[in-house]
């Protein structure tokens, strides 16, 4: 979801976690529910297991295991999970069920409006960064990814690699706030371009799946909105980010526009 902004408080009490949205996030507390209850009946110790939903409220089991975006060092054996994980999330839901849960939010149609809005209202700032948010927006412009290359998936819909749970032996999911019927490619592209899965080291995970010169294609061209999305969230300063993020993010940008 391109937002930084707060949506919920963690209460954890023993093995279960009490999730508590805020009012400015609708329909992610319905949203997170919908996942853990419909995964439930797919997926064996995968995602936490759903407990009770109430006035925003979900509350689910705790998964044990650390972060990975905590890990001191990140082996091969842990993409390799992380792919594992993700296989299993995206191979879940039946085709005929997942025909029938709604389109996740912050799909193509929600992006390229607010990166349009905010390539609109940019301010000169440096000749890379106006050369990126140029560049982006005349990509933007003639983008017409079509219906090839889609392969429907479950998709989480969070792209941060905090939310996957290294347990010793395999990773596990959490967060679902944005989850909902996606498509393979750029589920793939939101991963690949979350900073959090460059910031501290490259994850490539989209290689880690065979996919089809059409959804080849489709990445590509995902993984260059989600790079904008993040130009865009990444050009305030924030205590969050490393010193000189923001311009990794400008590099990103032109380079995976080729500009």
């Amino acid at each position: 979801m391109p937002d930084l902004q707060y949506t919920h408080e963690l209460t954890i009490e023993g093995d279960v976690v009490t999730k508590r949205y805020v009012d400015t996030t609708p329909g992610a507390a319905e949203r997170e529910w919908r996942a853990l209850t419909l995964l439930a009946g797919y997926v064996h110790d995968l995602v936490p297991e759903p407990i009770a939903f109430e006035d925003g409220v979900v509350r689910m089991s705790r998964l044990g295991g650390a972060p990975m975006r905590g890990l001191v060092r990140r082996e091969p054996r842990h993409v390799t999970a992380m792919a594992d994980a993700l296989t299993e999330l995206y191979a879940a839901v039946p085709q005929p069920v997942l025909r029938t849960v709604p389109v996740r939010p912050w799909q193509r149609e929600a992006v390229v409006e607010w990166v349009g809005r905010r390539c609109a209202a940019w301010q000169p700032r440096d000749p890379q960064a106006d050369r990126a948010v140029k560049e982006g927006l005349r990509w933007l412009e003639s983008w017409s990814p079509g219906e090839s290359g889609v392969r429907p998936v479950f998709g989480a819909g969070d792209g941060n690699l905090a939310n996957f749970l290294w347990d010793g032996t395999r990773v596990r999911i959490v967060d679902f706030e944005d989850s909902g019927r996606s498509d393979l490619a750029f589920e793939l592209a939101e991963l690949a371009e979350h900073v959090s899965m460059w910031v501290d080291g490259e994850v490539e995970i989209a290689q880690r799946f065979e996919l089809s010169a059409p959804e080849e294609r489709r990445l590509r061209e995902c993984r260059k909105v989600q790079a904008l999305i993040w130009l865009f969230l990444l050009s305030h300063d924030s205590p969050r980010n490393a010193p000189g993020t923001f311009e990794r993010q400008v590099q990103r940008v032109l380079a995976t526009l080729g500009a």
